[in-house]
């Protein structure tokens, strides 16, 4: 705990030294909670790094996210703790089969997630969080939509949709390998508890859902929400943090651990920080085609 407290003393020691702002992400270990300017979702901490006045942003969070953050603020040192932060979700949609799916769907419009890299984005129209998703698909005035790379976010958009929507064959697998009979048994042992699952969870899973959200509208709903106790369907990360944010309410996981989110730590931090560890560089023309389609998804936040 005293080395903990040391870390964290020099983190912020750091961040006022080099006037840097600390982006984390809701998934990310408690330890960072306590270094954070700004924590949320990816649309929340989007518009953080589009409008900070800090000379270098620091996110804990994984490469997409830090990648996200350079392209808003190009002129911004953008630093990651740690290139072991990928994203295997990301890393299903390359630029080379999108070009490809393109070819076959001209007049589609292509939306990607915010969960995909540079390269994509710059080949999309727009860009979506799991928050925006049904709004910005429902606004383009195209009848065809590419989604990509999560199936199962694209399956709940069609549900929301008169749109065709042609779908990515990628998942989250923490989302993904969520058991339905293990969540119905969950409720029936907490019978009042509301369950509010991730639109990146499999249809059988959001059936059982009483509440369907990004992890920011998570934080907003159990905060407003009568209700006093939650099951929790995402990430595991998110019910640590619903606990801090409520703590008169009580959270159940139902979850999985996304071991990319949790590779950062103080002493990666520290290091990055202090050596500009990890810098975020991304080549000129990807920055200005992929910060159209993050502008558009910014339009509708």
């Amino acid at each position: 705990m005293e080395d903990t407290d040391k870390l964290i003393e020099q983190v912020l020691k750091l961040k006022q030294q080099k006037n840097t702002v600390i982006l984390v992400h809701n998934y990310q270990i408690p330890d960072m909670y306590k270094i954070a300017d700004f924590i949320g979702d990816s649309l929340e901490l989007s518009k953080q790094a589009a409008k900070t006045d800090a000379d270098i942003i620091l996110f804990c969070g994984v490469k997409f996210m830090a990648e996200t953050a350079k392209i808003l603020s190009p002129k911004k040192t953008v630093l990651l703790p740690t290139l072991e932060a990928g994203c295997s979700l990301a890393d299903m949609a390359t630029a080379e089969k999108l070009k490809e799916m393109k070819k076959k769907h001209p007049k589609a419009a292509v939306v990607s997630y915010i969960n995909t890299s540079a390269e994509v984005k710059a080949l999309s129209d727009v860009c979506c969080t799991s928050m925006n998703a049904v709004k910005i698909v429902n606004s383009l005035p195209n009848e065809e939509i590419i989604f990509l790379p999560d199936k199962n976010l694209g399956r709940y958009v069609q549900s929301k949709t008169n749109k065709k929507i042609i779908l990515w064959d990628g998942y989250c697998s923490i989302h993904h390998e969520l058991n339905a009979e293990a969540l119905t048994d969950l409720k029936k042992q907490n019978p009042n508890a509301m369950v509010i699952a991730h639109p990146e969870c499999r249809t059988d899973i959001l059936q059982v859902a009483d509440h369907i959200c990004g992890t920011g509208g998570m934080a907003i709903f159990a905060k407003l929400d009568k209700a006093k106790d939650f099951i929790v369907v995402t990430e595991c990360g998110m019910t640590e943090k619903l606990r801090e944010d409520a703590p008169d309410k009580n959270f159940h996981s139902f979850c999985n651990i996304c071991p990319y989110m949790k590779t950062t730590t103080l002493p990666l931090v520290v290091n990055s920080l202090k050596n500009n560890q990890n810098e975020i560089k991304l080549p000129e023309e990807i920055i200005v085609k992929a910060k159209k389609a993050l502008d558009r998804m910014l339009e509708f936040a």
